[in-house]
């Protein structure tokens, strides 16, 4: 019996190589344990275009400039036991780097997203011309179809000469025939 108990928990193959259990496919996998944590994209995205917009900003130059001279000032002219960076400011430049090292990747990825906005803007506005033409090559040829269907059709004009021409064939024909044309009223 623990034979046969082992053979429904553990399938074996034609070559006897022992298988995992099959998971069910109509039922979702257990999550897998992550060792990163999990972000959203479009969230870290938007947080990036908001510090390379605020770092194109005169705002940013302006309080960046204050943090230095007071950052200056301070272990310049305090005491000596309160100075926390001595002159060659070494942990002010670690601190301008670091910044740097930040803020240059995260201004890339600002503009990487707005490439792709435009990239789809570009796209949009592209097949909006395309049906702009092709509704303009539509119209040129329904106006030319109305053109020459309007060389076919009598104007006002047309039919003013042409009356005007049957009444100059009525009075010569008064004038060649007038006993008939009394006659006749």
């Amino acid at each position: 019996m623990a034979a046969e108990d082992r053979s429904k928990a553990t399938p074996v193959g034609a070559s006897g190589i022992v298988r995992p259990p099959r998971s069910r496919l109509d039922q979702p996998k257990d999550p897998r344990r992550r060792i990163l944590p999990d972000y959203d994209p479009e969230a870290f995205g938007r947080l990036s275009e908001r510090i390379a917009r605020f770092l194109g900003t005169g705002r940013f130059i302006v309080w960046m400039t204050l943090v230095i001279i007071v950052w200056l000032v301070w272990n310049v002219f305090a005491p000596v036991y309160l100075r926390f960076d001595p002159y060659p400011f070494i942990f002010l430049t670690l601190m301008l780097s670091l910044q740097a090292s930040y803020a240059a990747p995260l201004i890339l990825l600002a503009q990487n997203r707005q490439d792709d906005r435009d990239r789809v803007t570009h796209e949009q506005d592209r097949k909006q011309n395309e049906r702009s033409i092709a509704d303009t090559e539509y119209l040129t040829r329904e106006i030319a179809s109305l053109r020459m269907g309007l060389g076919e059709v009598a104007t006002r004009d047309w039919i003013r000469s042409e009356l005007e021409d049957l009444v100059r064939d009525l009075d010569d024909r008064r004038a060649l025939f007038p006993a008939e044309s009394d006659e006749d009223r």
